[in-house]
């Protein structure tokens, strides 16, 4: 598990209380985002989770760290990255907690406060797959291991030269990616949805820096779907 900081019983520094207020914040655009509070700690997510095992800190542990205002811990860590976004966790959690989601907006949170995760290799593929996906409009694979592993250790290339013989052999590999057709009609959904984003303003959160735990919540306003 990562390395934990240490802090006085009851008290936020400054910096966890501003990581904490921007979480919520993304937490508060998540459909029924409040049933985090319900999280029992049973550890069913982890379980369910098929790359737990690469994780330094649990899905379970992910909830249990924010309940004690370790915000820097989780956004220094390679969970939030590694999440291969099955859901698994999110459809057997006995609470019906949106685990995946939570992780997304843990992973936005480290974003906008741009953290570095421990393993940074995993952020360098992780922000690579994005801007691959939004150039081409798919997914490319070969354009994708070449400029990660030119931000890694270009000499590592040379020793996938016999896989990538076998792969375009077989035409499982394309040496040039190729875009989608409508690409541009893509880009154009894609503008629309981010002004559309930037136009919306969380409502404010009460929100006190005096204790850690559930009850940072506060009195989070958050809109609940009927039948919930």
């Amino acid at each position: 598990m990562a390395h934990l900081s240490i802090q006085s019983a009851g008290y936020m520094s400054k910096n966890e209380a501003e990581l904490r207020r921007i979480f919520l914040e993304q937490v508060n655009f998540i459909p029924a985002g409040e049933r985090i509070k319900r999280c029992i700690q049973c550890g069913t997510c982890t379980g369910s989770c098929p790359v737990s095992y690469a994780m330094d800190i649990s899905p379970r542990q992910l909830i249990a760290l924010f309940r004690a205002g370790e915000m820097e811990t989780i956004m220094k860590s390679r969970t939030i990255w590694i999440c291969a976004s099955c859901y698994a966790c999110t459809t057997r959690c006995p609470s019906g907690i949106k685990i995946t989601d939570i992780i997304y907006a843990l992973k936005r949170t480290a974003m906008e406060k741009n953290y570095l995760s421990q393993a940074k290799h995993v952020q360098i593929l992780a922000n690579l797959f994005v801007s691959n996906l939004m150039k081409y409009g798919r997914l490319h694979e070969g354009t994708l291991i070449r400029n990660y592993y030119l931000k890694v250790g270009f000499w590592k290339l040379f020793k996938l030269i016999p896989l990538a013989k076998k792969l375009y052999q077989t035409k499982r590999l394309s040496l040039f990616p190729k875009r989608i057709n409508a690409y541009h009609s893509l880009s154009k959904i894609i503008k629309k949805a981010q002004e559309i984003d930037l136009r919306i303003t969380a409502p404010p959160l009460e929100y006190s820096t005096d204790y850690v735990g559930y009850r940072a919540l506060g009195e989070m306003k958050l809109e609940q779907r009927k039948g919930e």
